[in-house]
């Protein structure tokens, strides 16, 4: 049976993981990502890894790599990698193509990968058209039309998180990680409703409270349900797609923001796209990110 290798390079880790063609993960191992960047030579660290990985598993087919960041147009070579900026800027698949000519080597944002990923792999049957939206640490999304990740005009299309909302600041300052403390915060300061919430915290702690019956944060993840709205009606409305798929740590607390979120669908949506519209939660979870990536391979594999 064909196997493929998904990487997933992540601000602390670079995941490597051997994938079969039903979506099981053979062997995962992975590489502080602070180690793959010592000597400022992150390319070539990386290319000794995967020489390593190719050997212990010589039927790989192809290498996909998802990447926390832009792309250039050809998708040879990095942008702007703020989590990781020893490969900022860097022509890694240049390098590893004159280093492995023979494999098929595919890199996109780890976003568009989940987004494919959930298509090849996912434990749901999906349409070949929908659209994808991480709730992470950040905000991200992806594409995919007619089973191709739509890349916009240079090749980073849907970077969702970035969307104005109506707080007049962008949706992933509302409601990525530093947004959910942030509004926490507010709301303790505020003292208006009860919470067992104090002193320093993080978002995890908001959404283990949440799942207590907190009333503070639960005021908070219904806010978040209002800007995740905004979100799917600014989407829908520009691609006119009603498949939506939402990922990330999310999942755990979908149940707290969903009645927020469909108010604004309802609300500021017509029934053109309400009648269709179908929301429902990804299926990798904490895998994601090395299938997602596995999956950008075989595309390459299918597009040549």
């Amino acid at each position: 049976m064909k196997q493929f290798l998904g990487v997933d390079i992540g601000g602390t880790n670079v995941k490597f993981g051997v994938v079969d063609a039903d979506g099981n993960i053979v062997k995962k191992k992975k590489y502080p990502t602070i180690e793959v960047s010592e000597g400022g030579d992150f390319c070539g660290n990386f290319s000794k890894l995967l020489a390593k990985r190719l050997k212990k598993f010589p039927d790989i087919a192809s290498v996909g790599i998802g990447i926390p960041g832009t792309i250039s147009a050809d998708g040879k070579s990095t942008l702007d990698l703020p989590n990781v900026p020893a490969l900022a800027n860097q022509a890694l698949v240049k390098v590893l193509e004159k280093d492995f000519p023979t494999l098929p080597i595919v890199m996109d944002n780890d976003a568009n990968a989940a987004a494919l990923g959930e298509l090849e792999f996912g434990l749901e049957a999906l349409p070949k058209t929908y659209i994808f939206i991480t709730l992470g640490t950040g905000v991200g999304g992806g594409c995919v039309i007619n089973g191709k990740i739509f890349k916009g005009g240079d090749g980073n299309g849907l970077e969702v998180g970035h969307v104005m909302s109506s707080t007049g600041k962008t949706i992933e300052q509302n409601i990525g990680k530093a947004g959910i403390i942030a509004m926490a915060k507010k709301y303790i300061a505020e003292g208006q409703i009860p919470t067992t919430l104090s002193g320093e915290f993080d978002a995890k702690a908001v959404a283990n409270a949440a799942h207590e019956g907190d009333k503070l944060a639960l005021q908070v993840y219904h806010d978040m349900g209002k800007y995740v709205g905004e979100l799917i009606v600014t989407l829908v409305r520009v691609l006119d797609i009603k498949t939506i798929l939402i990922g990330g740590g999310v999942s755990e607390t979908f149940d707290y923001l969903k009645l927020n979120m469909y108010s604004v669908i309802n609300e500021f949506l017509p029934e053109y796209y309400t009648k269709d519209l179908n929301i429902q939660l990804a299926t990798l979870g904490n895998n994601a990110g090395i299938l997602g990536a596995a999956s950008l391979g075989i595309s390459g594999i299918e597009l040549k």
